[in-house]
């Protein structure tokens, strides 16, 4: 059987026991772009390189032609059924060869703790699952393919993380000791590594009113790795008083709802109410919901998150309002004792921009860009006509004949003018000089007025 067939019997049998799972998502096969530094599988004449100070385990499937081949000091090659390799003239295909060696990512790369690396059961559209609850839970089936290449980082957590089983290279552990033995051998070390401690043999969860996940202590290495893309800070939330649910990195736009329940109380039945009745109608259509059990203050409650993905409009708050008449209507028969509602505020001004506020503000600038051209084109026709004179910096006005010289004194913030003296005709019988100095002080006020009567 194909380790896809032995991948989709597990999940059946998972299916009919009712048991939950979580399937390791990423490998390092050797015929996976992604684990390649160009993000390409090798082409015909490729030189590849893995990296030296790294052990690892590749799967090899299909048959690859190349140049040179550089291997990593402990690791192994394995040849899948009709894989192969041969050599080939360096650069045998100029369509694909970029003339460097391609080189093997860092296999140490993928976390336990990272979230995107983890597949649960399919889950009906609508529904998600909190960060705390999307990496394996104590009472989850852990499964890894079947004859897959894969390594994990397990560090560095402070405490052992537990789970029901862990199923990897055709063997299924339940019990720590044969899983200790598993990981200090030598297929176990090129599979899992780092300073965390694994352990399994945790009980399945019976309780039809849900389990608590128990990733609470490792939330923070969860986040830390979910958030290791966007530089450790979570995105800024578009809506005011956003929602931090528990178990999750950053906070929400939406509303909660929380459920005091009784023992009869049946998660996945108040899940299947919650897509029928509810997520099926057209106003809330664009919500998605995670219903899970968590512990708050040494009692366990039912968190239900809504979650706003498109523009917000408030359809989280008013799905969490007929949740509550719900709760009241039909508490009894659900086990529902009470409910509680909080929500987020109205959107930010920034998240409130659509489409056509980007157009109009683009619109906008347009226009003023227009109309600042057409008042220079206007300045400028003026100037060239002369109806307009600008001076330079520094640059003085010369000063019309018969106009008296001054000078602005410094201290007394003083103008004193020196009439120039008048002169006569050489034929004049006399010559009078005259030699008037007057002075005068500027009121800021009024000193238009002051000028032109001088």
């Amino acid at each position: 059987m194909s380790t896809l067939g032995q991948v989709l019997l597990w999940l059946q049998l998972c299916a009919l026991t009712r048991a939950t799972y979580k399937l390791w998502v990423p490998d390092t096969y050797f015929d996976t772009a992604s684990n390649w530094s160009q993000n390409r599988t090798p082409c015909a004449g490729d030189a590849v390189q893995f990296p030296a100070d790294k052990m690892v385990s590749v799967m090899v499937r299909d048959s690859h032609a190349i140049s040179d081949m550089l291997l990593p000091l402990d690791g192994e090659i394995v040849l899948a059924s009709g894989a192969s390799f041969s050599a080939a003239g360096a650069g045998s295909d100029p369509a694909c060869n970029s003339g460097a060696p391609l080189l093997f990512r860092n296999p140490d790369r993928f976390s336990w703790f990272d979230p995107h690396l983890w597949s649960s059961a399919t889950q009906a559209r609508g529904l998600f699952s909190v960060d705390a609850e999307r990496v394996p839970c104590s009472y989850d089936d852990v499964l890894f393919p079947r004859d897959a290449s894969f390594r994990v980082a397990l560090g560095p957590g402070p405490n052992p993380v537990h789970v029901r089983s862990l199923s990897a290279v055709g063997q299924t552990f339940t019990r720590d000791e044969d899983l200790t033995a598993f990981l200090a051998s030598r297929e176990g070390r090129l599979r899992f590594h780092g300073s965390g401690t694994l352990r399994v043999g945790s009980q399945a969860c019976t309780d039809t009113s849900g389990c608590v996940c128990g990733n609470a202590e490792t939330l923070p290495w969860v986040c830390a790795s979910l958030l290791q893309p966007l530089g450790g800070h979570c995105p800024p939330a578009t809506c005011r008083d956003p929602l931090l649910p528990q178990g999750q990195c950053c906070d929400l736009c939406g509303a909660i709802v929380s459920l005091i329940h009784e023992p009869t109380f049946d998660l996945e039945r108040y899940r299947t109410r919650l897509l029928d009745l509810f997520l099926k109608q057209p106003q809330y259509q664009g919500l998605q919901v995670a219903v899970s059990k968590v512990l708050r203050e040494a009692h366990t409650e039912i968190q239900v998150v809504l979650v706003e993905t498109g523009h917000q409009t408030g359809a989280a708050g008013r799905l969490g309002q007929e949740l509550l008449q719900d709760a009241v209507a039909q508490g009894s028969v659900l086990g529902i004792q009470s409910a509680t509602l909080r929500h987020s505020g109205k959107p930010t001004e920034d998240s409130a921009l659509d489409q056509d506020g980007f157009r109009a503000g683009l619109a906008g600038g347009v226009a003023a860009m227009v109309l600042l051209a057409l008042l220079g084109a206007a300045l400028l026709l003026l100037y060239r006509s002369g109806r307009l004179r600008w001076r330079r910096h520094g640059e003085t006005e010369p000063s019309a004949p018969g106009v008296p010289l001054g000078f602005r004194n410094p201290i007394f913030d003083v103008i004193v003018f020196k009439q120039q003296p008048e002169v006569k005709p050489p034929d004049s019988p006399q010559k009078v000089e005259i030699d008037t100095n007057f002075s005068y002080f500027v009121n800021p006020l009024f000193a238009g007025e002051a000028e032109a009567e001088a």
